[in-house]
């Protein structure tokens, strides 16, 4: 039998390298938060702080309203997450074992959505949520208010509640599962909502799990969104954006120890999220039948 792989060693080393060159900006990021004034960025540079100090995340408290940013965030990316995993499961039951007119066009619609970029979509987006009815001072036809829906955490959660994405990867997998078995639920009376969340629904957890992870932490991240509709209203602010407005404004010999100490902050749900469900993570793309 021909044997392959000649230099194991190589392959080992090329991923312990990988892995090293991974790790090492999320490791100086955590060493930074505990610098003090002026330990960061000097030259020659030192990964290690000179002494470990937690005022940096006292800081990053007070300084960055941190409370409020992380309030936003969770009820941001919570609220994407559970209406995309809803909306995917269903339209992609529908697509993948539903019969109905017009089923391939709907499909081949949604993976062309796909294909858009996203900030072509920011402008038309951002007309929509500014002239949404009856929200924000707006009439029936939108017009006449402040700001509609711009002033409000539903701007940015509403144009995310749909993913094309998820709907193409839950549909992908729920198109696997065997006609006969949902026929024989059918045969004893079960509706079509009975068949997908007692029979369907169950069956797709790794797959919904790796959409909402991937969901959760896109989500958690997002930036141009969120800067674009809290620059008129800050206490509209996410992590991402506040931490990013501090490194702006003000001295980075000064404040980038506690912007290091508000993005391990902000790192840790995504980490702990990430860690707890991995194991979901590559058998959900495997079973959808992703390349």
């Amino acid at each position: 039998m021909r044997r392959h792989g000649k230099f194991p060693w190589f392959a080992y080393l090329v991923v312990i390298l990988g892995g090293v060159a991974m790790v090492m900006p999320f490791l100086d990021m955590v060493m930074s938060s505990f610098k003090g004034a002026g330990e960061y960025g000097v030259i020659p540079y030192k990964l290690f702080p000179e002494s470990f100090d937690l005022n940096n995340y006292r800081e990053a408290f007070s300084q960055l309203e941190l409370p409020r940013l992380f309030r936003n965030s969770v009820i941001v990316t919570v609220s994407v997450t559970v209406s995309v995993l809803i909306t995917s499961a269903l339209a992609g039951y529908a697509l993948a074992k539903l019969r109905f007119r017009g089923r391939a066009v709907i499909f081949r619609f949604i993976l062309a959505t796909m294909m858009l970029p996203p900030f072509l979509l920011l402008i038309p987006t951002f007309l929509i949520m500014l002239n949404w009815p009856l929200a924000g001072g707006n009439d029936f036809l939108g017009r006449g208010g402040d700001g509609g829906l711009t002033t409000s955490l539903l701007a940015l959660i509403l144009p995310f509640t749909v993913s094309g994405f998820g709907i193409f990867l839950m549909r992908q997998f729920m198109i696997s599962l065997p006609d006969e078995m949902l026929e024989a639920a059918k045969i004893d009376g079960a509706n079509q909502w009975q068949i997908w969340r007692l029979i369907v629904l169950p069956q797709t957890k790794p797959v919904a799990i790796t959409l909402g992870l991937i969901t959760f932490i896109g989500t958690w991240n997002e930036y141009i969104w969120t800067l674009l509709i809290s620059s008129s209203d800050p206490s509209l602010q996410t992590l991402p954006v506040g931490i990013q407005l501090l490194q702006s404004f003000l001295d980075p010999d000064r404040t980038m120890p506690i912007v290091m100490a508000g993005l391990v902050i902000s790192t840790l749900p995504v980490l702990v999220v990430f860690l707890v469900f991995q194991k979901y993570y590559v058998r959900g793309v495997v079973l959808s039948g992703l390349k």
